[in-house]
């Protein structure tokens, strides 16, 4: 009979490991430290324009320069471009030919939400409500009876820009979307959970109070001349306006132990929070050219022109071949052949509450680091760009040669569902990728869950793949 302590150093040889990252860190302030940060650029940053407006403000407090600055570029540059306020790209120009190409991470920065309509404003039963369009895939019932604040945008047709932001600060009103009371809701709990709540039933109450008596639309009026008192806007403003509805709760720690973080928009943001700071952290200059994506419009298929479908990131890439003088025909695509990227977005954790749609031993588990998806898509593997095993040896090998803790995992089991990123769309150009980001539990609610440990570990990994 085999020795038992043999057969233990056998499988501590042999067996892959899968163990609570908190269980050996000897990083726990560095850890909560980082979090707090993550926290406070959180609850600044809650849609796309406002984390665009917050990363421009940390690459330029770290030496970055809008590329349109630059007339050439050489080793050590670092340069943005901000495309209409809603996607950013950054990159610092590596020591190495970049015709020998680049090294990418991408995340980006929507989240689903509730979008107004262009023409939200109405009257019914002496209330006024604004009228939404949900944004990404919600279960609608979440979104009613929480606070709500609204942020965006109002341009008017003279080209003046108003920036909205009501229900974050303790003086400001919030908002809400009500629901029916359980005592006459009988016919709404008969029907199936997706049904519950009907998307034009997503009504957002703003106010009750008539301008003055006897006048028809009289608390629509009223809310009208608040408005226009204090932004100068009219109802025809709204025509050209980019407003969204986000919880009004703070992103907080969460827990006895304070490990983890509860807030809204972590997908994607926490991935756009890491790989940001990683890149502006680093110490020196990057072998290969280090590339950072903040992209639009993911949760919506990453069209339009502010999305990764479009080709704008192709012409920032460009530039950087003009600017650097290698550029010829036919060059952009080859430094995309050559060029590696990890994909960073969000990945499903395992809630042992829900265990039936996950496969255990291809989840990815709170507190065991970055999770790596090699291919998303959806039961067959539809819609994956599935990267090959010779990449995924090479960031194994990144991550294990820097300590950084990582673990491999699926979407849930394989015919339950599925998702997708922008993984595909860059290795449409020829880039080897992989989905690389942070579990979260209650993902796509208005307060999701994320580990302390996995956020610094993702910070982590996305400096070692530059470095």
């Amino acid at each position: 009979m085999a020795d038992k302590n043999n057969i233990e150093l056998l499988k501590q040889k042999l067996f892959y490991k899968k163990e609570s990252g908190w269980n050996t860190t000897e990083k726990i302030d560095e850890i909560y430290k980082y979090a707090n940060e993550y926290i406070k650029f959180m609850n600044e940053s809650k849609t796309e324009r406002e984390i665009i407006k917050s990363s421009k403000k940390i690459a330029e407090s770290n030496g970055f320069k809008d590329i349109n600055q630059y007339e050439s570029l050489k080793t050590g540059d670092k340069v943005y471009y901000i495309n209409r306020d809603k996607s950013m790209y950054l990159a610092v120009i590596g020591k190495e030919d970049i015709q020998k190409g680049v090294n990418i991470i991408g995340a980006h920065a929507d989240s689903p939400r509730l979008d107004l309509k262009p023409n939200p404003l109405y009257e019914d039963g002496e209330l006024a409500y604004f009228k939404t369009h949900y944004y990404g895939g919600i279960k609608k019932y979440q979104w009613t009876t929480i606070p709500l604040s609204i942020h965006g945008v109002i341009v008017k047709k003279n080209g003046e820009k108003i920036e909205i932001n009501i229900g974050e600060k303790e003086e400001d009103p919030i908002f809400t979307i009500t629901d029916l009371l359980p005592h006459l809701a009988q016919d709404q709990m008969e029907k199936k959970l997706k049904n519950g709540i009907d998307g034009e039933d997503l009504n957002l109450l703003i106010g009750s109070i008539p301008y003055e008596e006897n006048v028809p639309e009289a608390v629509k009026l009223n809310i009208l001349n608040i408005l226009n008192k204090k932004y100068g806007i009219t109802e025809a403003d709204f025509l050209s306006s980019e407003l969204e509805l986000v919880p009004a709760m703070k992103c907080r720690s969460m827990g006895f132990d304070e490990s983890m973080v509860a807030g809204y928009a972590q997908d994607d943001k926490i991935c756009v929070y890491t790989e940001l700071t990683a890149l502006v952290n680093l110490e020196d200059i990057p072998t290969r050219t280090a590339v950072c994506i903040i992209s639009d419009k993911e949760e919506i298929g990453s069209m339009g022109n502010t999305g990764m479908e479009s080709h704008v990131f192709d012409m920032f890439m460009s530039e950087i071949l003009n600017k650097l003088g290698v550029n010829k025909p036919n060059l952009l695509d080859k430094v995309f052949c050559k060029s590696k990227m990890l994909s960073a977005d969000v990945d499903a954790g395992f809630d042992p509450i829900y265990a039936n749609v996950s496969d255990r031993m291809n989840a990815g588990y709170l507190g065991r680091g970055i999770s790596l998806n090699k291919y998303t898509g959806a039961r067959g593997k539809s819609g994956a760009s599935d990267a090959n095993a010779e990449f995924v040896a090479e960031v194994r090998n990144i991550f294990e040669s820097n300590d950084v803790r990582y673990q491999i995992a699926e979407l849930g089991k394989v015919d339950v569902g599925g998702g997708g990123t922008i993984a595909y769309i860059l290795a449409n150009k020829g880039v080897d990728v992989i989905d690389c980001g942070v579990p979260v539990l209650s993902m796509h609610s208005p307060y999701e869950v994320t580990s302390k440990f996995d956020l610094y570990e993702a910070y982590r990994g996305y400096k070692a793949f530059w470095k």
